[in-house]
């Protein structure tokens, strides 16, 4: 049966193993899973991989139209397989009643019907150019016409035939012409994959559950971004968890001292003590993690529908039942519960008999030299952190840095917080009256439990800032450098569609991936009119890549295009770094010849031009554009944002009231002597009351100055980064939210066992 001391340990732990199996069972189920678009594929021969530092997830390096052609002859030739088929994919997107159909802009040659079993259900296939197969639901009859909008812009084309699916299909000379490059050839039949692999040397061979590779890079994006949230949930839970449970056995500790004592007194060893915490504790830890896993298990299933609802899950996203969270949720229950507990048995182990007793009723040591040095450590290691964002290059090492420093300054001031209480108390309580009196000397003369019961609190704010006030420093830094490079008034942006057309664009800069050996690089194609485009065999390179490739002017690089032709370029030009809208910057016209798919994503404009009227295209201010150039992933930012602060904010909310409920549990004798004093039973509450809210305003200041010091060294790095006057943006909100929210709880999980300590004593007699 669980004591009042244990239950606070006890939901700590059943909450946290629920997050961390809640967690590990969306990621087991987060595997990617084959496309509808390769149903029939049993085996994938996918273009050479290639890395990037940039893109976690980079285009294959493609073949070009002879070598898949040559390469998809073999495949067909070996046993077993019934067809092989180059998939030529590019962008291609229908326009109804005057828009763009949102979640279409694929199109496909009819070859590639085969390896998604899709069939004509009326017409024909398409044969001819400006043919064009689509699917039923669009509404158009066979031999009608529809708008269809490439990369060159709209263009009139012929509905020749119909299918169920939700795809585009175009004559295998056009889709040639349109898309020379291939990346995948898919087989059908039951070849067996290790002669495919002797056929397609050098080539990645794909079959059984790696055929979810296949996966558009738009999901795999998405999978990734579920991926970082899931990781960041469990790792925050488990932090909070392991934060919450030291600060709860340190106060049933520190609320046991007698018992302890006792125990030392009838003969029990300091190595004995620690052992009763640490079984206590692992007991206590296993109960609660086989609660929480069932409850995290349950969870689940609803969980992964919101993350796809939210967008941090593909469509093909389904949660099953996985062994490996439920055996890691139960084996982390009792490990973080001991973990957490070990500060606490360290301390019950070094407290003497005599000692022990002496100090049940007043403290006379809350900091130790220990707990002194760990701070004054973590506190360094903090500021050491943060200081590092000033050098930090990579938005990846930034946020590892300001999240390192913030977690540190927490635990800092966690172990400092003893220290600072009699000042805090004196500042906050400069009042004298008598209820004044009674928790200024409560708090003052119990620093340690003050403190311990405040923790909960001090991390709940701290995140809860600190994640809010990181996220929209950064949503501003990057919205100004974006409205600065624009430099004008207006911008002209895609309107439903993934990017602007040269209908629309003319002649404006294009971007493509271009492959050196192993390598996919960002570049940009100018055009040589402006004078800042190079000529057709020649190419512009920024400074700091060239330092890495050991390049010079002059020098001549082989690079491949999109469409898997080689092409020999003369370094024309090396420029300084931050000058480049990419590392590399070539010839438009030389762009467009090997890469019939490339998109402007926006163009800045001086003045409205007319052609801004034309479909998939829309007219913005500088301001709008800043917001809207990355819409998606910031609110896919926020809501991640929302999700770590609901975590933080509910897991620290509930520790508050399970801390507040345990020492308002103990503390019956001090109400007796209240009562005995003189003191109504409106005052003992009022005073229990005053007691919590100071509490919770104790561990707002700590969370809060901590959170505000994270928030000013990832300032301080974004500035360096951007080259913008970032300013510190403290989210005064969600710090109301998340203190008002506290403050409920505690006064919840303190009133409450208080009023019904003074019922069972016979204390509440003259309650009005």
């Amino acid at each position: 049966m669980l004591t009042r001391d244990r239950l606070g340990a006890f939901v700590a732990v059943l909450f946290g193993t629920a997050v961390v199996a809640l967690t590990l069972t969306l990621l087991a189920s987060a595997a990617p899973r084959t496309p509808e678009r390769f149903a029939a594929v049993t085996v994938a021969v996918q273009s050479p991989a290639v890395q990037t530092a940039a893109d976690p997830f980079p285009e294959s390096r493609p073949w070009s139209f002879a070598e898949a052609t040559a390469l998809a002859g073999r495949l067909a030739a070996v046993p077993g397989v019934a067809a092989a088929v180059a998939d030529r994919r590019f962008y291609a997107q229908p326009v109804l009643a005057g828009r763009p159909v949102s979640g279409l802009a694929e199109g496909h040659g009819w070859a590639s019907a085969v390896l998604a079993r899709d069939t004509i259900v009326a017409g024909r296939a398409a044969q001819a150019d400006k043919e064009i197969v689509v699917a039923q639901a669009l509404g158009i009859p066979v031999g009608g016409t529809v708008t269809i909008l490439t990369a060159t812009g709209p263009a009139t084309w012929t509905v020749s035939g119909l299918i169920e699916a939700p795809r585009l299909y175009v004559s295998d000379t056009t889709a040639a012409r349109l898309a020379p490059g291939v990346r995948v050839i898919g087989l059908t039949g039951h070849p067996d994959p290790a002669q495919v692999r002797q056929a397609a040397a050098g080539a990645t061979v794909l079959h059984g559950a790696t055929l979810g590779d296949l996966e558009p890079r738009a999901d795999a994006t998405t999978r990734w971004i579920g991926l970082q949230v899931l990781s960041a949930m469990a790792a925050l839970s488990v932090f909070a968890c392991v934060f919450v449970i030291a600060s709860t056995f340190a106060l049933t500790v520190h609320q046991r001292r007698r018992e302890i004592g006792l125990l030392r007194t009838i003969g029990a060893t300091p190595r004995q003590v620690r052992r009763t915490v640490l079984v206590e504790a692992a007991m206590v830890g296993f109960g609660a993690a086989v609660a929480g896993v069932f409850l995290g298990t349950l969870l689940a299933r609803p969980v992964g529908r919101v993350l796809v609802d939210a967008g941090f899950e593909p469509e093909s996203f389904t949660v099953g039942f996985h062994l490996w969270p439920v055996l890691a949720g139960l084996a982390a229950g009792p490990l973080v519960s001991v973990a957490g507990a070990l500060a606490a048995a360290r301390r019950a182990a070094r407290v003497g008999p005599l000692e022990a007793l002496r100090e049940a009723e007043v403290e006379t040591r809350p900091m130790s030299r220990t707990r002194w040095a760990a701070g004054l450590i973590c506190t360094a290691a903090g500021l050491g952190a943060l200081l590092a964002t000033q050098c930090a290059d990579d938005l990846s090492d930034l946020g590892t840095y300001t999240l390192g420093g913030a977690m540190a300054l927490v635990v800092a001031a966690t172990l400092l917080a003893p220290a600072a209480v009699p000042l805090l108390v004196r500042v906050l309580l400069a009042g004298r009256g008598p209820i004044g009196t009674v928790m200024r000397e409560s708090a003052v003369t119990s620093a340690r439990r003050t403190a311990s019961t405040a923790a909960p609190v001090l991390l709940t704010i701290a995140f809860a800032v600190f994640i809010a006030g990181n996220v929209q420093t950064s949503a501003d830094a990057y919205a100004d450098r974006r409205a600065e490079a624009v430099g004008t008034g207006t911008v002209l942006v895609p309107d439903d569609t993934p990017g602007l057309t040269d209908a629309v664009t003319g002649s404006a800069p294009l971007p493509t991936l271009l492959y050196l050996d192993d390598t996919v690089v960002a570049a940009v194609g100018v055009d040589q009119t402006t004078g800042e485009g190079p000529g057709p065999d020649a190419m512009v390179i920024a400074e700091a890549m060239a330092v890495r490739r050991q390049l010079g002017l002059g020098n001549t690089v082989e690079v491949t295009f999109a469409d898997g032709s080689r092409m020999p370029l003369r370094i024309g030009r090396v420029a300084p770094d931050g000058t480049l809208p990419a590392e590399l910057v070539v010839n438009r016209a030389t762009v467009r010849r090997h890469d019939p798919s490339a998109l402007a994503p926006a163009v800045p404009l001086t003045a409205t031009p007319a052609s801004a009227d034309v479909v998939g295209a829309k007219v913005v201010d500088v301001a709008e554009y800043s917001r809207q150039a990355d819409a998606d992933e910031d609110r896919l930012i926020w809501i991640f944002t929302l999700l770590l602060i609901g975590v933080s904010v509910g897991y620290g909310a509930l520790a508050v009231a399970n801390t507040l409920f345990m020492a308002t549990s103990r503390r019956a004798p001090d109400y007796r002597l209240l009562r005995l004093a003189g003191a109504t039973p409106r005052q003992v509450l009022l005073s229990i009351a005053g007691e919590s809210t100071l509490v919770v305003a104790i561990g707002a200041v700590l969370g809060t100055s901590a959170a505000v010091l994270a928030l000013w060294g990832a300032t301080v790095g974004l500035r360096h980064q951007t080259e913008t006057p970032v300013p510190l943006a403290v989210p005064w909100t969600t710090v109301v939210v998340a203190v008002s929210a506290c403050l409920l709880l505690a006064l919840v999980g303190s009133l409450l066992p208080a009023r019904a300590q003074l019922s069972r004593a016979g204390l509440r007699r003259d309650v009005q």
